[in-house]
């Protein structure tokens, strides 16, 4: 026997002993840490538009403390659509069904188009999903996640305003605190934002530009860790690779709406926030006048590493 045939031989016998070994442990489940939802949740976000709203809402329909129970769609600035006039919403509700599609388990969760422009005479498909879902008895507390503007929580409140007992709000926008300023969740629909902080008692856990600003991912970080996980990383990084011409996008894209799943599904604990007096919302976009007997939890840093490293580990165990 030549020195060559003795050494394939040997690893042979070596590669041989190790799978007998393993062959036991084939077929049984790996140990996981027991988690079982503790909130229904209903997303919402503009999803025909920025598509870091699609992959937070990858990350919720994956996370096990939560159980997603409606997916809504929210206007989109007509300025910033790619689509015909009044169709960004339907289009948005067809990404959104296309992602749960690729998620054996959230197969099923309902997606439901917003209104496309002005208030009509008819409620739409989104304000009436989350009336039915809001008035559902169920004995896990309802929260509602927004990553655009507040338009069709707005609109179910217009719709039964019983709703406000019923359920809290995660929501993604406004400018920095004290001050204000311009911000596109607030801005697109700044009547929605008023109706429900000035009108409400609704508990409200608010993520300013400030703080999700903070959720910079590079895009080398995009292309060689989410891409290449898996077949759902790679959908969703193939949406951010034709943004609109008029984006010029430095070395990072800011994934502004994961900070929902952070606070909802995971938890708050590493991020710092403060409550304050609620305050109403100017012309400008700055905040005015104290409401009185009104508080807002306002999130001020956002544990980036731990939400985004949860995201990476979930779409591995999905893979």
């Amino acid at each position: 026997m030549t020195h060559a045939t003795r050494r394939r031989t040997v690893i042979a016998g070596i590669l041989g002993g190790l799978g007998a070994v393993a062959l036991p442990l084939a077929g049984h489940a790996q140990p996981r840490i027991p988690q079982r939802p503790s909130a229904r949740v209903i997303v919402d976000n503009d999803f025909s538009g920025d598509p870091d709203g699609l992959v937070a809402l990858a990350h919720q329909l994956l996370a096990e403390k939560t159980r997603t129970v409606l997916v809504t769609v929210s206007l989109l600035d007509p300025k910033l659509s790619t689509y015909p006039t009044g169709t960004a919403t339907r289009e948005g509700a067809k990404l959104a069904s296309d992602l749960i599609a690729r998620i054996p388990s959230a197969r099923g969760t309902p997606v439901r188009a917003g209104r496309d422009g002005p208030a009509g005479k008819e409620p739409s498909e989104a304000a009436m999903a989350i009336v039915a879902e809001a008035m559902r008895d169920d004995p896990l507390p309802l929260i509602f996640t927004c990553g655009g503007p507040l338009t069709n929580l707005a609109d179910a409140l217009t719709l039964d305003p019983r709703i406000a007992a019923r359920l809290s709000v995660v929501w993604i926008g406004g400018g920095a605190w004290p001050n204000g300023g311009w911000e596109y969740n607030l801005a697109t629909d700044i009547e929605a934002v008023r109706h429900v902080i000035e009108q409400t008692a609704m508990p409200i856990m608010q993520v300013p530009q400030s703080a999700y600003r903070q959720m910079q991912m590079s895009v080398a970080e995009l292309a060689a860790d989410m891409r290449s996980i898996s077949p759902l990383g790679r959908w969703l990084h193939d949406r951010f690779t034709n943004p609109p011409e008029f984006v010029d996008l430095g070395g990072t894209w800011p994934m502004g709406d994961s900070p929902l799943v952070l606070l909802t599904a995971l938890t708050t604990e590493s991020s710092r926030w403060v409550d304050r007096p609620a305050r109403r919302i100017k012309a400008d976009c700055t905040y005015g006048d104290e409401i009185p007997g009104r508080t807002i939890r306002v999130f001020e840093t956002i544990d980036a590493r731990l939400v985004w490293a949860d995201f990476l580990a979930r779409l591995r165990l999905a893979a």
